[in-house]
């Protein structure tokens, strides 16, 4: 019984099994060995040994551009994301008329395709044509070039960044929901006010949901590809280029995939260290019911 049991679970979990070895697991050790090599698509792949890697950490300086491009992406529109959001579902938390309107309307951005988003951003940020620079006009202020100026490009896509804070303040609104509000009657009890309520019950349990936020934005935030590709393509003057924007031209543009194998474990290797970063200053300032993320 026992062998026919385990015969029929590996048949179960065959479908996930055999898509996993072929499109995932297969194509990370592909990419481990394209990295040491040298391979445009169309010849066979010549290995180089470590060349690849030796010249994008000491020969290629758009390639720390990019890291220091997308670090200060990320650096910036984490924090002010989480912020926003944090402050959105705050107020969405409010028991009033219409909320529910209110709610679906922050949440719908998020939904939107990237690509119609990028679209959209481009036209915003028309250096004359655009609303944004129209409507700063009005009050007397001449708007910037923001995606032609190489000093406000980054700006302009950390702007871009908080059209899709409505996926954190869902999760947020959710977390809000779940606290018990017997400790809020405690608090008003005590003489409590609504702010020390809030940094003294609402954030501390809220801390899981902005855990998950920060490592799962932190991730996305170093994987910026398609609003640099489709509204800069990386510049001007590489002024916004990024690591996964270089990595696709690397790969498709400039016929180099064994050094675009090399930028993508690079890349892995960040991310992973400043996961693991994050993963360990939890046990600080992560609370669960019963108790800290280290307890």
């Amino acid at each position: 019984m026992r062998k026919k049991e385990g015969k029929w679970f590996y048949i179960f979990i065959s479908p996930w099994l055999i898509g996993f070895l072929g499109l995932t697991l297969g194509p990370i050790l592909f990419s481990i060995y394209m990295s040491f090599t040298n391979w445009d698509l169309f010849q066979s792949p010549e290995f180089i040994g470590v060349d690849n890697y030796k010249n994008l950490l000491t020969d290629d300086p758009i390639f720390w551009k990019s890291v220091g491009n997308t670090f200060i992406y990320a650096l910036i529109s984490i924090p002010l994301g989480m912020s926003i959001s944090l402050w959105i579902a705050y107020y969405l938390n409010k028991k009033i008329k219409g909320i529910t309107f209110f709610r679906i309307l922050f949440y719908l951005p998020s939904v939107v395709p990237v690509v119609a988003s990028s679209l959209l951003f481009i036209h915003l940020l028309a250096p004359t044509e655009g609303l944004i620079n129209q409507g700063l006009a009005i009050f007397g202020i001449q708007g910037p070039a923001w995606l032609l100026d190489p000093n406000w490009v980054k700006p302009a896509l950390i702007l871009m960044s908080l059209w899709g804070v409505g996926g954190g303040v869902v999760l947020l609104l959710a977390g809000m929901k779940g606290i018990p509000q017997e400790l809020y009657e405690a608090a008003a009890i005590d003489g409590a006010k609504s702010s020390q309520s809030f940094f003294h019950i609402t954030f501390p349990m809220l801390t899981p949901v902005i855990f998950f936020n920060l490592v799962t934005g932190m991730i996305g935030a170093l994987q910026t590809f398609a609003q640099v590709f489709i509204v800069t393509a990386g510049g001007p003057d590489n002024a916004s280029q990024m690591v996964v924007p270089y990595l696709f031209q690397n790969a498709f543009q400039f016929y180099k995939m064994g050094y675009a194998s090399a930028i993508a474990w690079v890349l892995f290797i960040i991310i992973m260290a400043l996961t693991l970063v994050v993963f360990r200053s939890s046990a600080l300032w992560v609370h669960y019911e019963e108790g800290k993320a280290n307890e």
